[in-house]
Formats: C-alpha cells, structure tokens, sequence
C-alpha cells in the first residue's frame, strides 16, 4: 500500500461535493414513459494535492461516469466539482488545460502510428513538435516501449501498447491532475506491472496528483494513499486500504468491499451507454 510521505500536500488538488447524474431513456412508442438510471447519487470526497486516490467498484458503480464530469465530457446533474482552485463547469476550458485522461477504451486514428498520434494530440495543445516528440520518446522508454516501434500503426499494437500510448498522450503536457479509468483492464500482467511502476515513479517525481477508479483490488492497494468504495452510484465508504480492512474486520481488500457495500467486486453488468 502507498502511504503518505512529507512530499504530499495538505492543499485540496480536487473538492467533489454532492455530485449527481441521471440518464434518462424513453421506454416504448405508443405512450412511452421515461425510466431515470441515477448513475451518481451525491457523491463527495476531497483528492490532496500529490495523492493518489483510488475509487473502487464493479461495473454499474458509476465510475466512468464520474470521471466523464471530471474531464469535462458530461455535465452534472447536481453538486460542485472544484479541481485546482477552478470550478466545473464555469473554468472547463482553463481546467482542459490542465487534466490529463486515460480512459479503459482509449479513441485513436488506428490506421496513423503512434508518432503521428501523439504528434496530433500535441499540436491540439499547441505544443512545440520537436519538443512533443522528444517527451513522448522519453515517457514510451520509460513504460518499456522501443523507439523502434514509434512508427508502427496502433492497429498493428497490442492492447497493452496501445494503452501506454493513452498514457503517453495525455502526459504530453505534463498535467498536475491524472485522472485514470481503469489503466490497466484487459492488460497482460508484464504491461500491467509496467504502467503501475510508472505511475507510482511520476507522482514521486512530479508530484502528480492522481484520481484512479479501478476493480483491481491489488493495484488499488498497491498504488493509492487512500481508497473510496463506489456501489450504486453512492461512495459508501473510504479511507486507507488498512483502514477499511480493519472496519470490515478482515486482512483482504476485496472482503472488505463486499462487507462494506454488500456487493460483490466480480459482478459483471454492462454499463448504460453513458455511465
């Protein structure tokens, strides 16, 4: 488990308070009614400035959907996000600026290699070429990628690879909040082990500040200072992994979850298209 060290900050990198979603869909033709899905049910908690917290749950819970109104890709229903002293959804543009995103299913131009990817993405932020090649060559080696792969079509990357590209693209400008959904799902345990040793050498190095929503009990544990418990659209419980064992009266994480929520972690429902 990671724990808190002097390099982490007292200041509030991100204030979530009371956030809601609803999804509503229109069911039948003739005298159709409309069925409200509550993704988020008044959701708060606080991220430190250099912590990494880590929100855990099974599919259904809520967590791409929350981290969608963080990024700025939905607009709540109800709540306030504050994230580095700006405030959603009037500084959304002032706060793209300043967020990185990973998402499980990362978009690309599959047909373009990851040179000419990354190199689009960094004219988006307006960045110097020559200066967003040589970074992304840097973080690619770091994450154990050869630069001899650099040209190579994504569509010719394995899903590991693929994902350490997300990665390298939305490090490009060196964003002080991270904000990761589910990294590392559907990767092989080597790429897996890669992306968690970078991650945990970047906020060391950088000081990044990094909100992570995974169902990998291991790496909620390994990597986050403190972890929330997302069921139902609710934060149900949160503190340090030892912390909540020791609530849930067990030494296993994934048996305090299911103590605590009352829902199991391997439960495998589809998300609504939004959530």
């Amino acid at each position: 488990m990671t724990t808190l060290n002097q390099t982490v900050q007292t200041q509030l990198a991100m204030k979530v308070r009371d956030l809601k979603k609803v999804f509503r869909k229109r069911e039948g033709w003739v005298r159709a009614k409309v069925k409200e899905e509550w993704a988020l049910k008044g959701v708060s908690f606080d991220v430190y400035q250099g912590e990494t917290y880590g929100l855990l749950g099974p599919n259904g819970s809520g967590k791409s959907t929350l981290i969608r109104i963080l990024s700025t890709l939905l607009v709540a229903d109800g709540g306030q996000v504050q994230m580095m002293g700006l405030r959603l959804p009037q500084d959304e543009n002032k706060l793209r600026r300043l967020l990185g995103r990973v998402s499980v299913d990362a978009a690309f131009y599959k047909k373009l290699s990851a040179r000419e990817n990354l190199l689009y993405a960094a004219q988006l932020y307006g960045l110097e070429p020559r200066a967003a090649e040589r970074n992304a060559m840097q973080i690619l080696e770091r994450l154990g990628i050869e630069s001899r792969r650099f040209g190579d079509p994504l569509e010719e990357m394995s899903r590991g690879m693929q994902q350490k590209i997300a990665i390298t693209r939305a490090l490009l400008i060196n964003p002080p909040l991270l904000l990761l959904d589910e990294p590392t799902t559907g990767l092989d345990p080597k790429s897996r082990r890669d992306v968690q040793t970078f991650l945990e050498d970047l906020r060391a190095r950088e000081g990044t500040t990094i909100l992570l929503t995974t169902h990998d009990m291991a790496e909620a544990e390994r990597l986050s200072h403190r972890i929330g418990f997302l069921a139902g659209g609710s934060l149900v419980a949160e503190g340090t992994a030892q912390s909540l064992k020791a609530q849930a009266g067990t030494d296993d994480l994934e048996e305090a979850f299911i103590t605590l929520t009352g829902e199991d972690m391997g439960k495998d429902e589809e998300e609504d298209v939004e959530r």
